[in-house]
């Protein structure tokens, strides 16, 4: 027991959320780098004969230079096990970016110096604040052009409403980036050069404390006037730092460097994996589950088809919540009401996979999926039959219809859409008493319309034909006892139901919404399916 205690008090599991072009895959690469997992790091985008980042592994990705789904990476750094959940950043992201965070015990939010907090930041930081987890800052591309940090700090705190707490602060940006000055330390890390290795931009850093004579040499004498009383101002009106406050998602602390050249990148990491805690307990039909508890658990947060295209196979990604887990043993499955052994068992390092025999609580693992799971899904020891909370189903914010553009391949076009609806990048419907020839399928961003079509001709050989619709909001119907013909809905107004039967209503504006309501008193309306 002490061994598996050790296992799990050494775990870090974190999410990495970012508006598109934060730099939030570069900071990802330079992490793996720091733990030996990879050689190099990848440029995202770059000529055709560069290496794409290694979190980035559907061709779709490497094409347009963006992460499209989520990718896990486990490495090792300084007596600590690190599993990185990498989310999609861009600003059609799916619904994978929000159940991703489900699976995280802290958030590192990436934000760009010049741009400040963006609009895909404020919904997966909203999520964050649903699940009470601990979100870290980390101001990138400080080498550029930056607001004024006093600026950001506002920003962050107005527009999310969290406090902020600066663990270091930027010494001038762009040309003039001369380093950060760290607070508890009370140190300057000054930016030296940019040199070279293995092909990424490196720099060379120097400790100075505040007193030293050289620092006006160093900095200059307006940056170093700058300084003093940014710091003093920082000592005399910024928030007190708050461990407990950190843990309840209250006040985040902020680290500023550019991940690019990987200034300020290694003093964040060590920072952040002292404040972090090990995997937290999880809400069950049980009470709260410890994940010291030596009885393995685990939930589905993700499946994911066709990782090899090869193989066809599917795999279903489990956050392990207690214990340990064994591939030898037997654990129920407490949807499917029934034993299982978990095939293939696999921790991934983005596409690539290696076969494991044990796993602790805190790792996300890969199994076999033979169409069993489903996103939720509760896995644990044979002798305890608890369900783990629900994870919400997110509203999809754009519909279309499609159809297949050829009537044979009718089969490939309800396997394809059902499995990639299973998987949770899409959300499919179809009006009550019609068949799958014709398709509504809801997304949370657009660009997964051309993941939908991408995937269709590319795995299963189908073309389709989309039209968009007009709706903008949807609403499941919560009433146990629910007869269609009872309702009274307007024109613009559709009756659907999702690939589990359940009924729901698609709305064209807020206004169909009201009129639904008030005509239909009995009515119970939801905006996440349960």
């Amino acid at each position: 027991m002490a061994d598996i205690r050790n296992e799990i008090e050494r775990r870090r599991t974190f999410a990495i959320i970012s508006h598109p072009d934060a730099g939030k895959t570069t900071l990802t690469e330079k992490f793996l780098l720091y733990g030996g997992a990879i050689q190099l790091a990848g440029a995202v985008k770059g000529k055709k004969n560069a290496r794409h980042a290694v979190s980035d592994w559907m061709e779709i990705e490497k094409q347009r230079g963006i992460s499209v789904t989520s990718s896990v990476m486990q490495f090792n750094y300084e007596g600590y096990c690190i599993n990185i959940l990498d989310t999609p950043g861009h600003q059609d992201f799916s619904e994978d970016t929000y159940r991703t965070l489900m699976a995280a015990d802290s958030a590192v939010m990436v934000i760009d110096a010049a741009k400040g907090v963006e609009a895909q930041t404020r919904k997966l930081f909203k999520v964050c604040l649903l699940r009470d987890i601990p979100i870290f800052t980390f101001v990138n591309k400080m080498d550029r052009e930056a607001r004024n940090p006093f600026d950001l700090m506002e920003q962050i705190e107005q527009e999310l409403g969290i406090r902020t707490y600066p663990v270091n602060w930027p010494i001038g940006c762009g040309r003039e980036f001369k380093g950060v000055y760290d607070r508890h330390k009370r140190e300057i890390i000054s930016f030296l050069g940019d040199g070279t290795a293995n092909g990424v931009r490196q720099v060379e850093k120097v400790e100075l404390s505040m007193s030293d004579a050289r620092l006006g040499e160093l900095l200059g004498e307006s940056l170093r006037e700058t300084l003093v009383d940014d710091v003093e101002l920082l000592d005399g009106a910024s928030y007190e730092f708050d461990m407990d406050e950190v843990r309840h998602g209250k006040l985040s602390p902020v680290f500023f460097g550019s991940a690019l050249t990987n200034f300020g990148v290694e003093p964040f990491l060590e920072d952040f994996l002292k404040m972090t805690t090990p995997p937290l307990p999880r809400g069950s039909s049980e009470g709260e589950i410890d994940p010291f508890d030596p009885g393995f658990s685990a939930f589905v947060f993700k499946i994911q088809a066709n990782m090899n295209k090869a193989h066809r196979d599917r795999v279903a990604f489990m956050r392990i919540c207690s214990g340990e887990f064994d591939k030898t043993q037997e654990y129920y499955h407490v949807q499917g009401e029934r034993k299982i052994k978990l095939s293939q068992p696999q921790q991934l390092m983005a596409q690539d996979r290696e076969i494991i025999d044990r796993a602790y609580a805190g790792d996300i693992i890969g199994v076999f999926d033979p169409g069993v799971f489903s996103i939720g899904d509760t896995i644990c020891t044979a002798n305890r039959k608890f369900e783990f909370a629900g994870i919400p189903t997110f509203a999809p914010e754009h519909f279309a219809r499609i159809r297949q553009t050829d009537t044979l391949k009718r089969k490939q076009f309800v396997k394809g859409t059902t499995q990639i609806a299973q998987e949770g990048a899409i959300q499919i419907f179809h009006e009550p008493n019609t068949g799958m020839e014709e398709v509504i399928v809801g997304v949370v961003g657009v660009l997964q319309f051309e993941v939908l079509e991408y995937r269709l001709k590319n795995e299963y050989g189908v073309d389709i034909r989309r039209d968009g619709l007009s709706y903008q909001y949807i609403r499941w119907i919560e009433n146990e006892e629910f007869d269609p013909k009872q309702l009274d809905i307007s024109s613009d107004t559709k009756l659907v139901q999702d690939f589990k039967d359940r009924y729901l209503l698609l709305f064209t504006d807020e206004w169909n919404i009201r009129w639904a309501q008030e005509h239909n008193k009995w009515l119970e309306l939801s905006e996440f399916g349960r």
